[in-house]
């Protein structure tokens, strides 16, 4: 079963510096909402091991329901289904773009802002979150600047779990994205 949200547009695995035909952004459906980067070991190492309780769950309610306990073993099957749910959403978070504006999933949130709401997307050097963690590091972030006079809204870092250390991936992905921005908010 393909799992779109899991891989990255395979046309970005491709993309260099010396395009054959020029184009800055080679992709066919632009108004489809993408992440421009592949999630990160760390993402998904933590959804397989969230996957892999679920399987434990999903064992144990069928040994509860063949000894008789079915509302015990409908326990076990809701409690594997919102493991399941969470190890789904946390693949899915990230930047996603299309041509109709960014898109910053978070586990919990959902933000959206639409190109002409956008006034700059840059890389910048900031005290970022360590894996999502209250902890600090120096490092770098694409924050997308919302032309209402917001403060910045980071769209990656390089030390969430999509981008520690791959710093190769990350600026691929802040040009990416930046590319989009370039492009489309007008």
């Amino acid at each position: 079963m393909p799992l779109p949200f899991l891989t990255a547009d395979r046309a970005f695995d491709d993309l260099d510096d010396h395009h054959a035909d020029g184009a800055a952004l080679p992709h066919e459906a632009r108004d489809r909402w993408r992440r421009p980067y592949r999630p990160g070991p760390w993402r998904v190492g933590a959804a397989a091991i969230l996957l892999l309780l679920a399987s434990y769950l999903l064992f144990a309610a069928m040994i509860v329901a063949l000894a008789g306990a079915l509302p015990g073993a409908g326990v076990c099957v809701a409690a594997a289904a919102a493991v399941i749910a969470c190890a789904l959403r946390l693949l899915r978070v990230g930047a996603w773009v299309s041509e109709q504006g960014l898109r910053r999933i978070g586990f919990f949130t959902t933000s959206t802002l639409r190109w002409s709401q956008v006034s700059a997307v840059r890389t910048v050097q900031q005290p970022v979150k360590w894996l999502g963690m209250p902890r600090t590091v120096q490092g770098q972030a694409v924050v997308a600047t919302p032309a209402s006079g917001e403060p910045p809204r980071p769209l990656l870092t390089d030390h969430n779990a999509d981008f520690l250390g791959r710093p190769e991936a990350f600026d691929m992905a802040a040009d990416a994205v930046e590319g989009w921005a370039a492009e489309y908010r007008h």
